[in-house]
């Protein structure tokens, strides 16, 4: 019986961060977002908790090594920016970024919460926390009370989920059974977000609510919207999980598909002609295959 071969070396490696080569450019802005600044502060309190992930790209004898940046270039900017000049890194086995570190490098909502939760346990006081995470201490207590009034079973579906921390508070305003079904409409619709959690509780009947009266209506939607928007939303439902049903294994045939592709591109003699004679399918596999890949990492982060 053969056996999954591994992505990756057994062990991690230090290189020198002048050597690692990062594979796409960042937004010229991106220092300045909450999430680099975050990354940052994580890193300066605790050091470096995910290794990067990089590939050893094959050079010539006595040359200096190579390493292409596969996954955490905002990790790789914020320890430049901490002036390191060096960084634990995972070798890749094969120059191809959709890996399984991309699926488990995404850190949930719910997750956080217990993270959170655990390290108060554990007598680490919320302005330690706050501080390695760069966010008001509020925030942080915030988090701390984000599933109070949530169903059990809400927490069970929702805590892989990429969810917006806003969700939670509208949910807590319906009875443990809406907020079951409006969990499953996420889920289904694949939306995690507020506003789409905020639709769901405008469609809700006001004995399904916690609060006797009913949630106040946008202005000008009349009951007559709010049934219609229920149907649809049934009718969403139903599409989606047929979707569902073939979304993995069509995904996959796609993301395998591009991995051919993009090694037959790589080929020297094969782009050559392509380009030569035929330049307009060229530029289209190379769009191609990016759609695939930013749809694939769209999934894993989900």
């Amino acid at each position: 019986m053969s056996s999954v071969r591994p992505a990756f070396e057994d062990n991690t490696a230090v290189i020198p961060i002048a050597q690692i080569h990062p594979t796409r450019k960042l937004a010229r802005d991106i220092r300045k977002s909450q999430k680099f600044q975050t990354i940052t502060a994580s890193i300066r309190e605790l050091g470096l908790v995910e290794p990067l992930a990089v590939y050893a790209e094959p050079v010539e004898a006595g040359s200096t090594p190579r390493y292409s940046l596969l996954d955490g270039h905002l990790r790789l900017e914020a320890l430049k920016v901490l002036g390191a000049t060096e960084a634990h890194c995972l070798l890749a086995k094969e120059d191809e970024g959709y890996t399984y570190n991309r699926r488990i490098n995404r850190l949930s909502a719910i997750q956080e919460h217990r993270m959170i939760l655990k390290a108060i346990e554990r007598r680490v006081p919320p302005e330690r926390i706050a501080q390695a995470l760069n966010v008001n201490v509020e925030r942080i207590r915030a988090r701390q009370r984000m599933l109070d009034g949530i169903a059990p079973e809400v927490v069970a579906l929702l805590k892989d989920r990429m969810v917006s921390h806003g969700v939670f508070g509208v949910l807590r305003r319906m009875k443990p059974i809406r907020q079951i079904e409006a969990a499953e409409m996420m889920i289904s619709a694949n939306r995690f977000t507020e506003n789409y959690a905020r639709m769901v509780l405008v469609a809700t009947r006001a004995d399904l609510l916690v609060e006797p009266k009913r949630a106040k209506a946008t202005e000008g939607t009349t009951p007559e919207d709010i049934a219609r928007m229920e149907r649809e939303m049934e009718r969403l439902q139903q599409d989606h999980r047929v979707a569902e049903d073939t979304l993995g294994e069509t995904m996959l045939v796609l993301v395998v598909a591009k991995g051919y592709l993009a090694r037959l591109m790589r080929n020297e003699a094969v782009s050559s002609y392509l380009s030569r004679h035929h330049p307009e399918l060229s530029v289209e596999l190379v769009s191609v295959m990016e759609a695939v890949a930013t749809d694939a990492r769209s999934i894993a982060r989900e």
